[in-house]
């Protein structure tokens, strides 16, 4: 075997995070060794074949910033894309992406083993190896091999002890076919670490030629169809196919309430907490008993293949009652099972005992990354990867870290998140989490991160003059507008003007402030700036001339939360009656009853946006002066 027993770095495991990790260090020119338990599955989709959705793809837009793949990835193989959220604001649109896996990993791998820095071997790691004063040496191979580097990051999913229920059956399993790795796992109990459970699951796959297609309702890709990439062209899509949507119904429901004594989320047999976003199909009869339907959308596994993923279904019923469900379902009368939906339980390790660099606190060197932080989601494992792989590089070169703050990146929210307040389920990234969304925009991630990402050593030298003709124009075109001066035709009616047209003068950077005007509604004002300029500048143009007096009205409102910090709670507060509180909030504040605001802002899920809510309540609510609103 041909491989140098030391590295720069080693990475564990090459899921979504590891792959990551391992492009950034690749990317800053470090010497990377990364380690898999199976080759074949090196960027796999374990569960729902799709990337992006609200919150995750400006953390997708973000990690292309700093010269990651999945934006890359999913553009190569995307076969549906959405933006969602079209109708509200641009800070809340999220793109939304169906992948075919095949294309996905195939790009994902091929990328990686292209790359002059990164040495990809498959074999099982069983233990970490520790010098003295818990400093962070190398690891060792089930087959008894030894590799040696000073910083490792761990990114091993939901491998350790994983176990895997389905009906009254469990296994062991960190996927399904593929086995946990129980000996690291043993190695890591006894290192100073807090470990928890939790717990995901995944829907049956069915065979798409027994689904009655003809009955249901069809979603096509969006119009022109976006990119993830910031230098992705249409060009780099595949071909375009459609997902379709049925429905639970009321004999669906029954089926899986008369099932539940063989569920082992309801007969004891799971401990782990599973993700509150994404539920199984029997927390959702349970929770929401007064539903006579829930939504699923049938979406294809690729574009050859002959699996369809049914969203909104994850279960780890029985088989038989799976295959009830299923076929008690508009569409699927007669489909078939090609493989059975499952939960899985693993090991996470509490993220507050991280450094926002994502290296351990315990031993000086190992970073982690992904599930084992607690979050849920490929975009959140990738989010973290590269932080990791930027941070390990950054260490092995003996320069300071660098991670990216709350206002300046949803990957800062998600750091800050997990690093400050620990989680006890599964995370997920949505908008609502950051208090500065209306600048953390997907259009601007590049504005946000590239010029760092540049400095740090993470981009390509055509991704940076991209980079720098868009900016170019961008400043360009805005100094433009702010001088343009147009003409609007008026007709007034009144009487005493008989019905004569006028010419009002009108600065279009003021009229772009309207919320009832844009580049779209009105073509003929913006012809001009379109024979010079790509319309994505001029709309990222009237985002930001939209978004400005609210952003710093914004500032504003989190610089007075800052203030109030110590402002006393009214007894018994009615946290059910604020508006703009979740479910998950208002039952978090319920348990931890807080008696000061600062208290609120310790508790994990609480944002900023949910602390001026209260105090706005509250200052409504009982005329209370002393609040700084």
């Amino acid at each position: 075997m041909n491989f140098l027993n030391k590295f720069d770095i080693i990475i564990i495991g090459a899921g979504h995070a590891g792959t990551e990790a391992a492009i950034a260090c690749d990317n800053m020119k470090r010497k990377t060794l990364l380690i898999t338990q199976n080759i074949n599955t090196i960027g796999q989709m374990s569960c729902n074949p799709a990337i992006g959705g609200i919150g995750k793809s400006h953390l997708v837009k973000e990690i292309d910033a700093l010269g990651g793949l999945m934006a890359k990835a999913i553009d190569y193989s995307g076969i549906q894309f959405k933006i969602l959220n079209s109708s509200k604001g641009p800070a809340v649109r999220s793109t939304r992406a169906q992948a075919d896996r095949i294309l996905y990993k195939k790009f994902i791998f091929n990328t990686l083993k292209k790359k002059k820095y990164i040495t990809i071997l498959e074999s099982e790691v069983i233990k970490l190896i520790i010098k003295k004063y818990n400093i962070i040496n190398g690891i060792k191979t089930n087959n008894n091999l030894k590799f040696y580097s000073n910083i490792i990051i761990l990114t091993v999913g939901t491998f350790l002890s994983g176990k895997i229920h389905i009906g009254l059956n469990k296994y062991d399993g960190g996927r399904e076919n593929e086995l946990p790795s129980k000996k690291l796992s043993n190695n890591l109990n006894n290192l100073p670490f807090k470990i928890n459970r939790l717990k995901t699951g995944t829907p049956p796959r069915i065979n798409k030629n027994t689904i009655n297609f003809k009955i249901l309702k069809k979603q096509y890709s969006d119009i022109p169809v976006p990119n993830f990439s910031f230098m992705g062209e249409l060009y780099n899509h595949p071909p375009q196919i459609p997902c379709y949507i049925t429905n639970t119904n009321n004999n669906t429901h029954e089926i899986i309430k008369n099932s539940l004594i063989n569920s082992p989320l309801y007969n004891g047999s799971i401990k782990g907490i599973g993700p509150r976003y994404c539920p199984s199909i029997e927390d959702k009869i349970i929770k929401f008993p007064n539903r006579n339907k829930h939504q699923i959308f049938l979406e294809p596994e690729g574009l050859f293949s002959n699996e369809i993923y049914p969203n909104g279904i994850s279960t780890s019923l029985p088989i038989k009652v799976q295959k009830n469900i299923i076929n008690s379902i508009k569409g699927l009368e007669y489909a078939k099972i090609t493989r059975p939906g499952y939960a899985i339980e693993y090991n996470f390790f509490d993220p507050k005992d991280l450094y926002f660099n994502l290296e351990s606190k315990h031993i000086k060197g190992l970073f982690l990354a992904g599930q084992i932080n607690g979050t849920t989601g490929y975009e959140e494992a990738a989010a973290q990867g590269i932080i990791a792989g930027i941070n390990a590089s950054l260490l092995n070169m003996n320069k300071e870290y660098w991670y990216p703050k709350r206002n300046q990146s949803y990957i800062g929210v998600l750091i800050n998140d997990l690093c400050n307040l620990g989680t006890k389920e599964p995370y997920r990234m949505f908008t609502s989490r950051a208090e500065h969304r209306l600048f953390l925009r997907e259009d601007n991630s590049y504005l946000r991160l590239t010029e760092i990402a540049y400095k740090i050593g993470l981009i390509s030298p055509m991704f940076w003059k991209l980079f720098n003709q868009k900016k170019k124009h961008i400043n360009k075109l805005y100094k433009y507008i702010k001088k343009k001066i147009i003409y609007i035709k008026i007709k007034k009616n009144k009487k005493k003007y008989k019905n004569k047209i006028y010419k009002k003068k009108y600065y279009f950077k003021e009229l772009l402030k309207k919320p009832n005007f844009n580049y779209k509604k009105n073509i003929k004002y913006t012809n001009f700036f379109i024979k010079f300029f790509n319309l994505d500048i001029l709309k990222q143009i009237e985002i930001k001339i939209k978004y400005d007096g609210y952003i710093k009205l914004n500032r504003i409102e989190l610089k007075k939360n800052v203030k109030n910090k110590y402002f006393k709670l009214p007894k018994n507060l009615k946290y059910d009656k604020i508006n703009g509180l979740s479910k998950e909030l208002i039952k978090k504040l319920k348990k931890y009853k807080p008696k000061f605001i600062k208290q609120i802002s310790n508790i994990s899920g609480i944002t900023p946006s949910a602390i001026t809510a209260i105090l706005i309540y509250i200052k409504k609510k009982y005329k209370t002066l002393s609040i700084n609103i």
